[in-house]
């Protein structure tokens, strides 16, 4: 498996040309990096006026690694081509390594820029990336992929140090000020060697835009002028809006180099793929660390989470949703303040809640949306309280239990609550900062025992139960409603539910339909006027598909189903349904009116047609055959659709169509 790294933009506040100088200091070697023992200049090439300079070095490591390991690998050093190109006339340093120890067992490849700040002309930018891909190392692959990304991990993180270091050393000695590089007549007694160096390409990082309330104090720093106490002294606008490593530091905390790479890849991959609106910087470190920061992970729940968000219009729940009153009664729970870390807190009398009669008066769907509008308050308030209290992206939930009794144990009450942790595990991860339960009595293991298993491990961490009475100070009064019984002139039949109550999970225009290997979902539309327009908008819930659409005179058979059998499955979550039969001839029987569409998984599609002719149109989905994976010659693996393990291939849409006729556009 190839493991990548990209670096954030890292800011020097000093000159390029200074920068440059203190970097020089670096070599032939340095005492402040151990593993780099020595270098030796290969190659050194000057242009005609000066302006590139070329060279390339071997560059000789100690890497730290078991001695039993260097031992079965015969070597003691490790050495690495580095190849610099410096263009003074536009100020960039492109840096290219590569190993050419086990060169042909293990590719390392990096690249690394220095570049003069697009706001500042003053200040220095560096970027960096890299890959890594060990195709065999003696039986001991896994070990040498964890030595390489410790050792990188940890040059990283004391490569700015290192420049730093040598920009003081640099001021000690008085060098405050280096010379830009001006246009001048090569000196005729001595000889150059003519030069032309094109400009190595870097991996781009990703865009990132401020926080609203950044952007005019960044605008004003364009001048290079920065007045004391600025937000210029802890952070500084990123080139080209790329995230830089002080807005990460202060706005979303300490991460390690590999963590910073992470949340850069995984936005890259949000802003080619996903069409829709993109989520904040904390929002995706949340479904990170979810995931202990494997990206793959991360990425799977986090599109499955935004298709939800879409589906179900949650980005506008707060705006939309109105509590009913018997909610404002007899809902135990509100917000109160924050707490002592300035996360906002909220208070939850579990032990005064009456489950049942709540559930019996609104309906599992309507405590799931009030739980969900609570969840968005919380993000809110995060953002406000950010403005007064540095890196917050959680908050502090406070639970009383005082009351909890047997009838809290209500199967259909049970239920509602497994229900509501799923949603809430799948769709707010890490944003539980802190569970503090008090006044617990003897039946809460009880509960406790069903309902941990469906709580994720890293928010188990974070309850904490006190058994003391200590609990209680001076504070201000709390406005958490006492609750009590819900009448039962409230409670509602089981058929006044289902007719009446908005379902959170069918109220929706989108459908959602699987689709297999072999078994494409088609979609039939049929039209009488020809200057129809056919819309459509999708969502790539899993896996690749490609998209067609077909054009028939006649009409197909009725839907069929029982292909799906082949599959091993007798229940779906979602539809598949196949129009064409297999006795159609393409040309013939029907014709392709737009050309295929990949599209990938994540992926938001939205289009339209204008149809030429009457009849009968088929939106087909269908499976898009992937190549084996590179490096392990096996299929991607599938995932678990209900209960049941599905063999072959499947993939799964969520669509919405719609069909204008002329009429619509008078």
């Amino acid at each position: 498996m190839v493991q990548k790294y990209q670096s954030p933009v890292r800011v020097y506040k000093h000159p390029f040309e200074l920068v440059m100088a203190a970097y020089e200091r670096r070599f032939p070697t340095c005492h402040l990096i151990p593993m780099f023992v020595d270098s030796d200049v290969i190659i050194e090439e000057t242009s005609e006026d000066r302006s590139f300079h070329k060279i390339e070095r071997r560059c000789k490591l100690d890497v730290d690694a078991p001695r039993l390991l260097k031992r079965i690998a015969g070597v003691d050093y490790v050495y690495f081509i580095q190849k610099n190109s410096l263009n003074h006339r536009e100020r960039t340093l492109h840096i290219e390594s590569h190993n050419e120890t086990f060169s042909n067992r293990v590719i390392i490849h990096e690249l690394c820029c220095y570049s003069v700040h697009p706001e500042n002309e003053e200040w220095t930018c560096f970027e960096q990336s890299a890959s890594l891909d060990i195709k065999s190392f003696f039986g001991f692959e896994s070990t040498v992929e964890k030595i390489a990304m410790k050792q990188y991990a940890s040059s990283i993180k004391k490569g700015k140090e290192i420049i730093e270091y040598y920009l003081r050393e640099l001021e000690e000695e008085g060098i405050t000020c280096v010379p830009r590089w001006s246009p001048c007549p090569p000196s005729p007694t001595k000889p150059v060697v003519p030069l032309v160096i094109p400009a190595l390409p870097i991996t781009p990082t990703i865009s990132i835009e401020a926080p609203p309330e950044r952007v005019n104090e960044i605008q004003g720093c364009k001048e290079g002028s920065s007045p004391p106490g600025s937000l210029n002294d802890a952070l500084v606008a990123s080139p080209d809006d790329k995230l830089d490593a002080d807005y990460i530091k202060r706005y979303l905390g300490d991460l390690t180099p590999l963590q910073e790479s992470c949340l850069i890849r995984l936005r890259h991959w949000l802003q080619e793929t996903h069409k829709g609106k993109i989520p904040k910087d904390e929002h995706i470190l949340r479904f990170l660390r979810a995931r202990d920061f494997n990206i793959d992970k991360a990425r799977e729940i986090l599109c499955q989470s935004l298709t939800w968000r879409k589906q179900h219009q949650v980005d506008y729940l707060l705006d939309t949703w109105s509590s009913p009153q018997v909610l404002h009664d007899y809902y135990t729970g509100g917000w109160h303040h924050h707490d002592k870390d300035g996360r906002p807190l909220y208070i939850l009398r579990l032990g005064h809640m009456d489950t049942k009669g709540l559930v019996r008066a609104l309906g599992e769907e309507s405590l799931l949306r009030h739980v969900l509008s609570i969840n968005e308050e919380g993000l809110r308030r995060c953002e406000e309280n950010t403005k007064v209290f540095i890196l917050l992206c959680c908050w502090t939930c406070l639970v009383d239990l005082e009351g909890l009794n047997m009838r809290h144990l209500w199967r259909p009450g049970v239920k509602a609550l497994l229900r509501i942790i799923e949603v809430v595990e799948a769709n707010y991860p890490e944003t539980l900062g802190r569970l503090l339960i008090l006044r617990a009595p003897r039946v809460f293991p009880v509960l406790w025992t069903l309902v941990s298993p469906f709580i994720d491990e890293n928010t188990r961490k974070k309850f904490l139960i006190y058994a003391g009475n200590d609990y209680q100070g001076p504070g201000g009064l709390c406005e958490v409603p006492e609750g009590g019984l819900v009448p039962k002139s409230l409670y509602r039949t089981a058929e006044e539910l289902e007719n009446d109550e908005i379902r959170l999970w069918t109220e929706t225009i989108y459908q959602s339909a699987s689709i297999f290997k072999g078994a494409p979902h088609e979609l039939l539309i049929e039209i009488i006027d020809a200057s129809s327009v056919i819309t459509w908008d999708f969502d790539v819930c899993k896996g690749d598909v490609i998209f067609n659409i077909y054009h028939s005179k006649r009409a197909p058979q009725p839907p069929r189903k029982d292909s799906l059998a082949t599959h091993g499955i007798t229940s779906l979550a979602g539809n598949n349904v196949q129009l064409i039969d297999k006795s159609w001839v393409l040309g013939q029987d029907y014709s392709m009116v737009e050309s295929p569409l990949t599209c990938k998984e994540g992926e938001s599609v939205q289009g339209s047609h204008v149809t030429r002719w009457p009849g009968f149109y088929i939106l087909q989905w269908k499976f898009h055959s992937m190549p084996a994976c590179a490096t392990t010659n096996l299929p991607r693996v599938d995932d678990v659709l209900a209960t049941l393990q599905v063999s072959s291939h499947k993939c799964k849409v969520m669509y919405y169509t719609e069909v204008l006729g002329s009429e619509d556009f008078r």
